[in-house]
């Protein structure tokens, strides 16, 4: 098998651009190629301009909130199988169960987190969906 020179596409899809820019720096130096929208309805237009390997999702953002983006990637045939891990201040055990048990999103991080927890679930979301992804750059 060839080493492929294309980096992992990310779109981080929030609606607080301080923290699109952390998601950036954490994964770029890990040689992600990483795409920031400001919230729900711009993060689906770059999705099907993307076409990622990996969407990170805000739950909480004015326009649209992550479960209706999230609902409507798995409602079209060329988002569905894009893996989703929500990134959310919203740490209440039941949402983590919605998102995790319910919903089945690939991973559900709360804010704040660390670049570490935010690199292991990248990485593990990744290889679970079949994508080599490199542990550390």
């Amino acid at each position: 098998m060839t080493e492929t020179t294309s980096a992992i596409k990310v779109v981080c899809i929030e609606d607080d651009s301080e923290m699109i820019e952390l998601v950036k720096l954490i994964l770029t130096r890990r040689g992600y190629n990483v795409s920031g929208a400001m919230g729900g309805r711009e993060g689906l237009e770059l999705i099907q301009e993307v076409q990622p390997d990996l969407v990170l999702l805000d739950l909480m953002m004015p326009d649209m909130d992550g479960w209706e983006v999230y609902q409507q990637m798995k409602n079209n045939d060329g988002m569905k199988d894009i893996p989703v891990i929500v990134v959310t201040a919203k740490a209440q055990s039941i949402d983590k169960v919605l998102g995790l048990h319910i919903a089945k999103v690939n991973d559900y991080i709360t804010k704040p987190f660390g670049p570490s927890e935010l690199l292991s679930s990248v990485i593990r979301v990744l290889q679970e969906a079949g994508i080599e992804a490199k542990e550390a750059g």
